[in-house]
């Protein structure tokens, strides 16, 4: 901290925070209707896309594989991770107070990490699949069981939960005694220890920690798979296969690229190197954007799935005349 903001935070040392005040787009208030009509839209397709990815991978016999069985749990995840901030998003845009308790500030931290936390994991996994029906064609069915599929799942979710929840007290054991105005739209880590009072070096170390694990580590696993799964699509002696390989890992590897690709910007580099915003930029990103157009991807580069739409589409389309006649 520089001499200034230690000065300015120690004038309000005596001062304890019961709730913060969520700046969000308070800057543009002429911009909050149209920003609100976005926000609704986006949330909504995401809602749409994601259920139906949900719908159709439980109904169809034909999409009742492994892969599609962790699209489903992706999808799940999505939904809860954008419903977490989105709709309290919506609700300052309306209201244009802000103020959120610590509980429920508390709380939103808690289920923005793990939902994220969730998803680079299942990113992992979906990787491993993809490696083991693609290295191991023969074996795949084997390996890739409905009981290993939903070990695999609930690992991802005990192994994120128990971290989570720990730092989130750590961060929230802090004493908060200046100013209790966040400039995000949602509570995320960056900008509450920007307002901490006592020294938050152990929990930026702890933070490091986290993101090593649950990012860095997927990360290179994830390179380390496709790394030979490409390797073996190189080796197949037909065009065919080799363009069918390519296109079952292509959307997955799109969607890692997004993810990925937003968390190290926001996350790895250094916070006094980012213009004033940029924060609050990027977090739309990978809270709206992307989980917006991950459906999108797994659908529009998807046979399975667009095969499964149509025949759904058209289940409804002869229900319907049936009840009609």
């Amino acid at each position: 901290l520089s001499a200034d903001e230690e000065h300015i935070k120690s004038e309000y040392s005596n001062i304890t925070i019961t709730e913060f005040v969520l700046l969000g787009f308070s800057d543009i208030p002429q911009l909050r209707w149209i920003l609100f009509g976005i926000f609704l839209l986006m949330y909504l397709t995401i809602l749409i896309c994601n259920s139906v990815i949900m719908l159709i991978t439980r109904t169809d016999e034909t999409l009742k594989t492994p892969m599609y069985f962790f699209l489903s749990n992706f999808s799940f995840v999505e939904i809860c991770y954008v419903t977490v901030t989105i709709p309290r998003m919506l609700m300052d845009l309306c209201t244009q107070k802000g103020t959120i308790s610590l509980v429920s500030c508390a709380a939103q931290l808690c289920f923005v990490i793990m939902l994220g936390g969730m998803e680079f994991l299942l990113l992992t996994v979906m990787a491993y699949d993809r490696y083991v029906a693609i290295c191991s064609p023969l074996h795949y069915a084997v390996i890739m069981n409905h009981r290993v599929c939903m070990q695999l799942v609930a690992g991802c979710w005990i192994s994120i939960i128990p971290v989570v929840t720990g730092q989130t007290y750590q961060i929230f054991s802090l004493p908060f005694c200046g100013s209790n105005k966040v400039n995000h739209f949602f509570c995320d880590v960056p900008p509450l220890l920007s307002l901490a009072c006592g020294d938050t070096f152990v929990n930026n170390l702890a933070i490091y920690v986290a993101s090593i694990v649950f990012i860095m580590v997927p990360f290179v696993l994830i390179i380390v798979s496709y790394g030979k799964i490409i390797c073996n699509i190189l080796k197949l002696s037909s065009a065919g296969g080799r363009s069918k390989a390519f296109s079952t890992c292509s959307s997955h590897l799109i969607v890692v690229i997004l993810f990925y690709g937003t968390a190290i910007i926001t996350y790895a580099q250094p916070k006094a190197n980012q213009p004033e915003g940029m924060g609050k930029l990027l977090s739309l990103f990978y809270t709206i954007l992307i989980p917006l157009l991950n459906p999108i991807i797994y659908t529009l580069r998807n046979k399975d799935i667009m095969v499964a739409l149509k025949k759904l589409q058209s289940k409804i389309y002869w229900e319907s005349l049936e009840e009609l006649g």
